[in-house]
């Protein structure tokens, strides 16, 4: 038997940048000893700047399949219209015609992640089941997932397409039984897995290590015409059904003077679209801010008065998921308005003060709730207070990499 220490490859379509449950994965391996690659893709060249910031300083390789130069990924995406339109028409495909279907670059990515020979494959996003499962199925070792969203609901646009859903439910029907490993990003995303797949999955949240936090808490600037209370979005992209909109309209009825900064990739028509919604609501336009490196959202956040968590019930999994802002507005200090979806009307429940529960449905009584907030100094102090204690004691990498880690460890021994 070999002395030396288990390797394990993750895969995802997305780049690394954007996939930073994966990121965190591969730091806490490496930190455990073991040897860690990574096969990602690339798809969207705004990401490049950022993957390079996290590879300055990673311990883990990288392999990235370019889907956007060459011959051989328009060749792909050839393969990928084709694959679509056999599972359309015959809903009892193969796994990697579904999988071809639902990425054009899933065999591509199987077949380099198998050259590595690991010992654990670990998959991220819908694709890297699949892709998890194929390599490690032709060197026969482990395979895991992490369901970080409800696959099969988690767009319109793909509920709605028929070789989508389609090729979700088959890549998931036949391989999530093959894996090793298996966590959710949500309690009731694994509750729902195990009612529709009869499959088990660990609570994994989406939480930042303690590392990433401001060195202290800062306190909450004084709200005046002036100096508006500040309130804080950000995520990957800036687009529709996000809760964007109704934040606007409840806003523009709230008595508090409030600014919005909204951090993330925007198209410049959604871009105008808000700045125009804002001028006919007689509101100050939101303020859009660039992305930036995954490590520094937390600290970038812990300036505002409150962080927005507005997830919409629709897709489904918009009512069941913990996004990642969720915990990085607690690790920077500062409490969060929270829409009132089910996974954030349990999560409020626990928050207690650091999450504001407020109807996406009803503008009148989200405008109080923040200007009742906002009009009292006190409270605020007492919510980041909270929102720190709760970040730093319970809701961060730091006490969920030892739940990742100790499931690899009890598989691979």
């Amino acid at each position: 038997m070999s002395d030396s220490p288990p390797t394990v490859c993750l895969l995802t379509a997305g780049h690394v940048s954007s996939t930073p449950r994966l990121v965190r994965e591969a730091e806490a391996l490496c930190d455990a000893g073991y040897r860690v690659h990574v096969v990602a893709g690339r798809s969207f060249r705004p990401a490049d700047g950022l993957d390079g910031a996290l590879l300055r300083n990673a311990r883990w390789t990288l392999e990235r399949l370019d889907s956007l130069n060459g011959p051989a990924a328009a060749l792909r995406k050839l393969q990928q219209r084709l694959a679509r339109r056999l599972v359309r028409q015959a809903p009892f495909a193969s796994v990697r015609i579904a999988a071809l279907a639902q990425y054009a670059g899933a065999l591509a990515q199987a077949k380099l992640a198998a050259r590595h020979r690991a010992d654990f494959y670990l998959g991220h996003q819908l694709a890297g089941l699949a892709m998890a499962v194929l390599a490690a199925r032709s060197v026969n070792a482990h395979a895991g997932f992490d369901i970080e969203d409800d696959h099969d609901n988690e767009t319109i646009d793909a509920m709605r397409d028929p070789a989508l859903s389609t090729a979700a439910r088959i890549i998931q029907a036949r391989l999530l039984s093959e894996c090793s490993h298996l966590t959710a990003a949500s309690p009731l995303i694994a509750r729902r897995y195990a009612a529709r797949y009869g499959v088990k999955a660990t609570t994994l949240l989406n939480v930042y290590p303690r590392a990433d936090a401001p060195a202290a808490p800062h306190p909450a600037a004084p709200i005046t015409v002036e100096t508006p209370a500040l309130l804080y979005w950000f995520s990957q992209t800036i687009g529709p059904g996000r809760g964007l909109e109704t934040l606007l309209r409840a806003v523009a009825r709230a008595k508090t003077p409030i600014a919005i900064q909204l951090r993330g990739h925007v198209s410049p028509t959604y871009r105008n679209t808000l700045e125009q919604l804002a001028r006919d609501l007689g509101a100050r336009a939101p303020r859009f801010l660039p992305s930036a490196e995954p490590t520094e959202m937390v600290r970038l956040a812990a300036h505002a008065h409150l962080g927005l968590s507005l997830e919409e019930k629709t897709p489904p999994n918009r009512n069941i998921c913990l996004p990642n802002k969720n915990f990085a507005y607690l690790l920077a200090g500062i409490p969060q308005v929270l829409s009132d979806t089910e996974a954030h009307t349990a999560l409020a429940a626990d928050l207690g003060e650091a999450g504001l529960l407020v109807p996406l449905d009803d503008l009148d009584e989200f405008a109080r709730r923040l200007d009742d907030f906002l009009a009292a100094p006190e409270c605020q102090a007492r919510a980041r207070t909270h929102a720190w204690k709760l970040a730093h004691e319970r809701y961060c990498w730091d006490v969920e990499r030892e739940t990742f880690l100790k499931l690899v460890r009890k598989m691979l021994r």
